[in-house]
């Protein structure tokens, strides 16, 4: 994505319980941090809000104008309502276009998968990953070549994703991306579990009889934005 994403925010008066009534008149409450300095409470449209949740994420930089001031920011945290899913609350950080930020990106496989024509099953393990770039050099998302995933046990890793230039991946390398299994392993799989099961590890041509390697698992805490 090249083009800016711009959004009109106004300074919020209304803190604490009080919000809820800004909900009901079709306002998100957000608040703005900027590097230690006094953070801003701010309000805007909910379509105008969601909208550019929609289209920046948590990886692009969007220009904010609040008042007389303008920010370059990315979006920390949204939080939706469980009940309705509706935007409630949303939390900017400022950022500097020269300043390395810390944010998650997309993780997509590419279209030819040889796997998936050979009517094997892909499963896909990781959404995102955790990188370190200049905020204005953030991709939108990665592109994983997905050509080597052919037969049964065949995985991609983070290892495996070909970052731009001055983009650092911070997530484990190894942590699987995806992995291909047999259908019927699956199918039997949910079976005994009632169609719950998770997918053991394949073993794949490569491996001997010692059976596979064992594969960490990594996840991390989702942020509870502060709520005014």
């Amino acid at each position: 994505m090249s083009e800016d994403v711009n959004l009109t925010l106004d300074t919020r008066q209304t803190l604490g319980k009080a919000v809820h009534q800004l909900r009901r008149d079709g306002l998100i409450p957000g608040v703005i941090h900027d590097h230690g300095k006094t953070s801003v409470p701010v309000m805007g449209k909910y379509n105008d809000v969601h909208k550019a949740y929609r289209t920046a994420g948590k990886h692009h930089p969007l220009k904010l104008k609040v008042g007389n001031k303008t920010y370059t920011a990315l979006i920390k945290n949204a939080e939706f309502n469980p009940k309705t899913n509706l935007l409630d609350h949303i939390v900017f950080g400022a950022v500097q276009a020269d300043e390395r930020v810390t944010t998650e990106i997309p993780v997509r496989l590419s279209e030819d998968i040889p796997a998936e024509r050979a009517s094997l099953i892909v499963i896909n393990q990781l959404d995102s990953v955790e990188v370190e770039a200049l905020a204005s050099s953030l991709p939108d998302e990665l592109i994983v070549d997905a050509s080597g995933l052919v037969e049964i046990g065949d995985k991609l890793t983070v290892a495996d994703i070909v970052a731009p230039a001055g983009v650092v991946i911070l997530t484990e390398p190894e942590h699987a991306i995806a992995t291909v299994y047999e259908p019927s392993a699956l199918a039997a799989a949910n079976d005994a579990a009632g169609g719950d099961a998770e997918p053991e590890e394949p073993a794949s041509t490569a491996e001997t009889a010692e059976g596979p390697a064992e594969e960490s698992a990594s996840g991390s805490d989702a942020e509870t934005p502060p709520k005014e």
